[in-house]
């Protein structure tokens, strides 16, 4: 485990799943954190206390991604506690089924502000903290901004968009910032549909899915990564990818 002693990581999104993953490795690697929530206060308090349990100092605080105003609410309370931002997780996103004539334009809209609009706010508002700090962005992308799924248009669009963003933040914020991008494949949580889940192990070369580990592994990675590494899109799939 990359060791992050006397450093802050920020995630987004970081009550549940994948956040909370993160966010407990960035913990148990010697991590400050701060996360946000919106809508699973009963979950980040609960993933506060485990933080907490690690010995790590941590702050959770309510914010929606998609509103400028609520970020900079959320982060001015972050930054006057923790002035230096060392590693910037952009984490909260949106992911929905729907087939592509039956994408309303409510639906797309809040698929675009919250996977695209809110990484590149959170970003912006975090430039000089993490600036300060000589330190790193990472976006978490997905297989979809790099494949085309019938039923995921939406989603699909906006994550190629944040792979892009990705891409153009690395260069505009060089050499001060490294930015990154970790792009899950399928992941299995508990509440997975089975049937689903096996047909895409099946599908995957290493014959199975995703875990948060994986992920979180990879993210683990690009914090203490060298600088020099940036602008990169991490494809996370097992292999599922090159069919």
């Amino acid at each position: 485990m990359p060791q992050l002693e006397g450093k802050t990581v920020v995630i987004t999104g970081g009550a549940k799943h994948l956040g909370k993953a993160i966010a407990l490795a960035a913990a148990r690697a010697g991590a400050r954190v701060a996360f946000t929530y919106l809508h699973s206060a009963q979950e980040a308090e609960h993933t506060l206390a485990e933080i907490k349990q690690t010995g790590a100092q941590a702050m959770a605080l309510k914010c929606d991604v998609r509103d400028g105003r609520s970020i900079t609410q959320a982060f001015s309370v972050i930054t006057k506690q923790l002035p230096q931002i060392d590693v910037l997780v952009n984490n909260a996103g949106a992911y929905e089924d729907v087939l592509f004539p039956d994408v309303t334009e409510e639906q797309w809209d809040n698929m675009f502000a919250t996977n695209v609009r809110g990484p590149f706010l959170v970003s912006k508002y975090c430039i000089p903290a993490v600036r300060a700090a000589k330190g790193k962005i990472i976006n978490i992308g997905s297989l979809g901004g790099e494949k085309p799924w019938a039923t995921h248009a939406h989603y699909c669009a906006s994550k190629a968009a944040l792979h892009m963003l990705t891409r153009v933040m690395a260069k505009s914020l060089a050499p001060d910032i490294a930015v990154n991008c970790v792009a899950p494949g399928m992941l299995s949580y508990g509440e997975s549909d089975p049937s689903l889940t096996r047909k895409f192990a099946e599908m995957t070369p290493m014959r199975r899915n995703g875990t948060a580990d994986d992920v979180v592994n990879a993210v683990m990675y690009l914090t203490t990564a060298p600088h020099f590494i940036t602008g990169q899109v991490l494809v996370v799939d097992g292999g599922l990818g090159l069919r």
